[in-house]
């Protein structure tokens, strides 16, 4: 599927491998007066390791934990270079952890790792479960009511991964990718939105492997197979947010 319109330009030289340029946790609880909640977006980057754990990342909170957090949204990652050209576009600064991320990267493009994809940095092991979705939080947190539909033209998101394996991770680990799903959809291809043949290779690849996809990711493939009149079914236990008690469905 082609890019939208109103696509970022970002321009990512992988060529030496990529890398954590920074690893951010909450710095302090940011208010969110539409949702009557403190969000931890507000995030800075931290000298030394930080410990990522099966539900996130240590220290880090979440004030909206029937949209964010679980085990799919354990670790947001944005590429420096993605988060550095909305800032040349909007002519202010926008420093690493300000879109709410875990994990800023160099050198690698989060838009482009695959759903089930893997890596090893530092210490842990982490998978590419689904794309952030702009909420009224990121509005607030942009100053610009404006942003979620923004961001989305943009066709830029980032990833969210879980952690397959827990461990310490710091600035400056590499990005150890172990795993390439054959399927070939990436996170910001979903987000973007999903063709027939791109929803069909995935859900067939979740079923023949197993893989509990994060719902929201089912949901997307099983439209666009709708909207070209090939339906079909999923099992229900390899669908799940990953959140509260029914982590079961397959996990």
């Amino acid at each position: 599927m082609s890019a939208p319109a109103g696509a970022l330009d970002v321009r990512i030289d992988g060529s030496a491998g990529g890398s954590i340029a920074a690893v951010c946790t909450v710095a302090q609880l940011f208010a969110v007066p539409e949702r009557r909640l403190m969000s931890g977006i507000d995030k800075r980057p931290v000298d030394g390791p930080v410990r990522l754990l099966l539900h996130g990342v240590l220290g880090d909170v979440q004030g909206d934990r029937e949209h964010h957090g679980g085990l799919f949204k354990a670790v947001y990652a944005v590429s420096r270079e993605m988060r550095e050209a909305f800032a040349r576009e909007r002519g202010e600064e926008l420093p690493d952890g300000f879109f709410g991320e875990n994990l800023v990267t160099l050198g690698q493009d989060t838009d482009e790792t695959l759903v089930g994809e893997r890596w090893r940095i530092g210490g842990a092991v982490v998978e590419g479960t689904c794309p952030r979705t702009p909420c009224v939080t990121f509005a607030a947190r942009m100053d610009d009511r404006r942003w979620p539909r923004r961001f989305t033209a943009a066709g830029r998101c980032g990833a969210y991964f879980r952690v397959l394996e827990e461990g310490e991770v710091r600035a400056g680990d590499r990005i150890e990718v172990l795993e390439r799903p054959e399927h070939g959809v990436s996170i910001g291809q979903v987000f973007r939105g999903l063709d027939a043949a791109q929803a069909q290779a995935l859900l067939a690849w979740a079923e023949e492997s197993g893989t509990v996809l994060y719902e929201s990711v089912v949901r997307s493939a099983r439209i666009a197979l709708e909207k070209a009149g090939l339906p079909r079914e999923f099992p229900e236990r390899l669908s799940s947010t990953g959140r509260g008690l029914g982590l079961g469905k397959g996990l």
